[in-house]
């Protein structure tokens, strides 16, 4: 796997992966950014959560359910002294599809978290605090 990084201006770069896709990121303005594109660790979390997500569409899709609608909101917390890493990553899965059930949907979300989301495993691993919650539509449940 392979990206590029090219240089456009100050801290703006435009990044390219192996399978062509772009996108701009740029630094926060004390560094001189000027917004023209996502924060690096805004992608990280994107990262996560993006990850969590396919694989818990795919898990459900593969107990039958049809997936109606997946919406995933990523939260983090960064140390507030140097390196400003993430301390504390949780992610809520709002989710709705025929044949779902919570059991299901608490299988596929422990599932990506324990086996399949190799970001939010890294992120662990790295030890920080991972956590997950999920919504059926029209009923929440905390897991």
């Amino acid at each position: 796997m392979q990206i590029t990084l090219n240089w456009q201006s100050a801290v703006n770069f435009e990044v390219t992966s192996e399978s062509g896709h772009s996108i701009s990121v740029d630094g926060p303005p004390d560094l001189g950014g000027v917004n023209a594109g996502m924060r690096p660790m805004e992608l990280m979390l994107m990262s996560i959560g993006s990850c969590a997500a396919t694989d818990v569409v795919h898990i459900l899709r593969k107990a039958r359910v049809a997936v109606a609608s997946c919406q995933v909101e990523v939260n983090g917390t960064r140390a507030t002294e140097e390196p400003q890493v993430f301390t504390d990553i949780h992610l809520k899965f709002v989710v709705s599809g025929t044949n779902l059930t919570e059991a299901k949907l608490a299988r596929a979300i422990d599932l990506s978290a324990d086996k399949y989301c190799s970001a939010s495993i890294l992120m662990r691993r790295a030890g920080v605090n991972v956590s997950h919650e999920y919504e059926l539509v029209d009923s929440a449940v905390a897991s």
